[in-house]
């Protein structure tokens, strides 16, 4: 059960300071069980969905460094969380405690309700890990790579039915005969998620899944993240490419030095952004907009409009109408994309503002 209480591993500690540190954070992790919405400093993300990922307390120290810092959040089921942050943040290390390969000073991790500290190996039936090195080996075929995999993760009956599966879900049916280290980049990167996937875990793990492909291979690699949703799988995606995250993404996680600083849904909103182009005038009509309200805010550039709007597609229509029959020559009015690179900066500045 995720609820059982923590789970604490330890390296050796000869330092009073450090036992005292150990039993505080232990306390800490008591105190924010007991309450009823088991948040911690508001980065917890309440789901709508079961959380199929919580992650309670979390710390881990490398020498001389604290990479993590009591780590919590909640994934929900069915999800794509774009795990983003500077260089340097934990990311990596992160993902890696997830997936069982590094043991943490204290805190708990459940995936799939299976304590991942206690039981790494079997965790890894319900987990799939992408790493940023690939992991591949260049003078095995196609197919051997990914029976090799399955292999790995005790996957037996129905072995050679599954790696067709897995090739023909990759476009990789007509490669299982080559060597890998003959594949462009593009096709060695689907090859290494055929090895995450092939026995269809409930959540995949991925650290910087496009690095190096090209715009037709990034492409390709989103829709197959949304057609792995769609079958029902849980992906947590690390890049440093934000405007790609956001073809696929459905949440937005923000660790900076070793802390979550933000855990929300993207497309989640009470209020929307809509962008609208003026023939002339837009300073009176900015003005005009801001005494409305429905509307909670207003930026002019020029001849175009940045307003911030209630999300209903009725009220957003009468808007326009109002505009048109106040005077005013709209050329555009559209709803703006969200943009996750803007609101990761925006989250960096706000995180920053709040230390300073």
């Amino acid at each position: 059960s995720a609820n059982t209480g923590p789970v604490w591993t330890t390296r050796a500690r000869g330092q009073s300071g450090e036992v005292r540190e150990f039993l505080s954070a232990g306390l800490a992790w008591f105190e924010c069980m007991r309450t009823p919405q088991r948040r911690k400093s508001g980065h917890v993300l309440t789901c709508g969905m079961p959380a199929i990922i919580e992650v309670r307390e979390l710390t881990f120290d490398y020498p001389g460094l604290r990479a993590l810092d009591r780590v919590e959040m909640l994934i929900e089921a069915g999800s794509i969380t774009a795990l983003v942050g500077p260089n340097g943040a934990g990311k990596t290390t992160l993902m890696r405690c997830l997936c069982g390969l590094e043991r943490p000073v204290l805190g708990r991790i459940v995936v799939a309700d299976i304590d991942v500290i206690a039981a790494p190996r079997h965790s890894h039936t319900q987990l799939g890990f992408l790493p940023d090195a690939g992991g591949l080996y260049d003078a095995l075929t196609v197919s051997q790579c990914l029976t090799y995999a399955a292999a790995a993760n005790n996957l037996r009956a129905g072995l050679e039915q599954r790696v067709q599966e897995t090739a023909a879900q990759l476009s990789l049916s007509d490669r299982l005969t080559q060597r890998v280290g003959e594949l462009s980049r593009g096709q060695r990167q689907r090859v290494a998620i055929g090895q995450a996937i092939i026995h269809a875990p409930r959540v995949l793990i991925l650290d910087e899944p496009a690095t190096g492909l090209d715009p037709e291979a990034r492409q390709a690699l989103a829709g197959l993240f949304r057609t792995l949703q769609q079958r029902g799988m849980t992906l947590l995606v690390s890049s440093h490419i934000l405007a790609e995250l956001a073809d696929y993404a459905t949440h937005m996680l923000v660790l900076r030095q070793g802390r979550v600083i933000e855990h929300r849904p993207l497309h989640a909103s009470t209020q929307v952004e809509l962008r609208i182009e003026l023939l002339k005038d837009a300073e009176a009509a900015a003005g005009w907009l801001a005494q409305r309200a429905e509307i909670a805010g207003v930026h002019c550039n020029g001849s175009t409009l940045r307003v911030t709007c209630v999300p209903e597609p009725t009220a957003q229509a009468a808007l326009l109408v109002a505009l048109v029959n106040a005077g005013f020559s709209v050329l555009r009015f559209e709803a703006a994309e969200p943009n996750l690179q803007q609101s990761y900066l925006e989250t960096l500045r706000t995180d920053s503002a709040s230390r300073a």
